[in-house]
């Protein structure tokens, strides 16, 4: 019995490298510019902070306190014309604060400004330095510059294909015999064509886990019934207006701003109070971020983010009463189930910051490997086409 597997390992292993070869080489050029486009952008921030410091940073004088945040937001509102609609205060103290400001006649999202907490005054005018190419890369990863209707499910086809690419590829990798698998772990430079096989064979090894997380979770801005059905096998419920409901508070705080003038005004404490009142709740470094809520409305909502290598992106929230400023509801991500915590982290999964600066590293290298992935493997096809034909 023991014969007649050892004998069907080798049909199965060919069977798995014919699909491996022939799948890879018709999704290559795809794979190549969408790994490579996210390779650049993993890190877009700090890359663009580097570029352009005046725009994230300033100047802390000796002596010089920061403004109150109803002064701020009153100063941004006299320069710019418009209307502040959320604001970002980050816990360091060198960082300016970003503001949402929607043109009285302007929809959409509005425009964010860097702002001085400090002066009030708007750091740089106009859009950050690396804007442009960081949206080609956007659009490269996404949709391959194309319209998304054609972009989206070229790019989804070719993500199920590097699904298949990785697991094929698991399949060609396993040794016959366990001592063998010290082998299959190493990169051996004897001559290049040795190099080449082990650069796509052992590195695609070790990123391949990563790069099935990247693969999995991509998928589900790709095809809305992958993006359904993650919902369903999570059995979380999926939020309203839109992908993944982000844009959800956002838009609801324009709304409330637009809505209602004429009702009767809830008084309001300066914001320090409602912060302060925060950070009892949630005693960690942090970055906050709230809409601006409505003269109507009953509630102050703060989303805090932590901040330092190992943080993740997802936020606690604290809900406060607006007349006193008590404590009403306390949110708390890790209190979340697992499955709702997840589903609330997929973007970050998929781009390697759900445990920070850490593993946006592990991610990015992981990218690169994947990028030269399909460089290697065609140069193994061809050399393998060379081979062939000298044995004819």
């Amino acid at each position: 019995m023991e014969t007649n597997k050892q004998q069907k390992w080798p049909v199965i292993r060919n069977l798995f490298r014919q699909i491996h070869l022939w799948i890879g080489v018709a999704s290559s050029l795809v794979l190549f510019l969408v790994c490579l486009s996210g390779t650049v952008y993993t890190f877009k921030e700090e890359i663009q902070q580097l570029i352009e410091p005046e725009r994230y940073l300033v100047t802390v004088e000796d002596g010089v306190s920061k403004l109150p945040v109803s002064e701020v937001i009153s100063r941004v509102e006299s320069a710019t014309g418009g209307k502040v609609m959320n604001v970002t205060i980050p816990g360091s103290v060198d960082q300016v604060y970003t503001m949402n400001v929607r043109g009285k006649d302007e929809q959409g999202r509005g425009t964010n400004y860097p702002i001085n907490p400090y002066t009030g005054e708007i750091t740089v005018e106009g859009k950050a330095k690396g804007d442009a190419f960081f949206m080609v890369m956007f659009r490269l990863h996404r949709w391959l510059l194309l319209d998304t209707n054609i972009g989206r499910p070229i790019v989804g086809i070719a993500t199920i294909i590097f699904v298949l690419l990785i697991i094929s590829g698991w399949v060609i990798w396993i040794p016959r015999r366990i001592r063998m698998w010290k082998e299959g772990l190493k990169v051996r430079a004897t001559n290049p064509l040795r190099l080449n096989l082990d650069l796509h064979r052992t590195l695609g090894f070790y990123a391949s886990l990563v790069l099935l997380v990247m693969a999995l979770t991509g998928l589900y801005w790709s095809f809305e019934w992958y993006r359904d059905g993650m919902f369903k096998v999570f059995n979380v419920e999926r939020p309203a207006g839109g992908q993944g409901g982000g844009n959800q508070g956002r838009q609801q705080g324009a709304a409330n701003r637009n809505a209602g003038e004429e009702e009767v005004a809830n008084p309001m404490l300066a914001y320090e109070a409602y912060l302060a009142e925060a950070d009892r709740e949630l005693p960690f470094q942090g970055i906050y971020r709230f809409n601006i809520p409505a003269s109507k409305d009953k509630e102050v909502s703060l989303t805090k983010v932590k901040t330092g290598f190992f943080s993740s992106p997802s936020g606690d929230r604290v809900i406060l009463d607006k007349e006193s400023g008590s404590v009403k509801k306390v949110e708390k991500f890790g209190d979340q189930p697992l499955n709702a915590q997840i589903m609330r982290s997929v973007k970050a999964i998929h781009t390697g910051t759900i445990f920070g600066g850490f593993s946006k590293i592990i991610y990015f290298l992981a990218c690169l490997i994947a990028t030269t992935l399909p460089v290697t493997g065609l140069i193994i096809w061809i050399n393998k086409l060379k081979f062939n034909s000298a044995k004819r």
